[in-house]
């Protein structure tokens, strides 16, 4: 079982940087990969980006070269430093982790607000 929490929503300006972090419990952060997922009301939850446990990475081509993704397995934690804002990334932000293994479920965050205007 893991509990994903997001932290580091909010509003910014248009050209802003927020950092999300996602702190996940549990023993098992070596065996999950890890994403973001943003939803905006009425479109269909997207990935952001997401990273494995060996630190390989994919992001969608709408934030290539604006956000990073990265993740600590001593805290356990994902962060998303997301530059460049625009308000088309604003969405919910949620942490999604996949446990790699057999059997293994997928676990959800309950989300984080982000809000790019001016």
């Amino acid at each position: 079982q893991v509990e994903l929490v997001e932290s580091g929503g909010g509003l910014v300006q248009p050209g802003g940087s927020l950092r999300l972090s996602c702190a996940a419990s549990g023993s098992i952060f070596s065996f999950i990969v890890m994403g973001w997922y943003r939803q905006v009301p009425g479109k269909e939850r997207e990935l952001v980006a997401g990273i494995s446990p060996g630190g390989s990475t994919d992001y969608a081509d709408s934030v290539k070269g604006r956000f990073t993704i990265s993740r600590d397995h001593l805290k356990k934690t994902m962060d998303l430093q997301m530059n460049s804002l625009k308000p088309e990334d604003t969405a919910v932000y949620i942490c999604r982790a996949q446990d790699i293994r057999p059997r293994g479920g997928v676990y959800w965050g309950q989300g984080t607000q982000v809000t790019v205007s001016s």
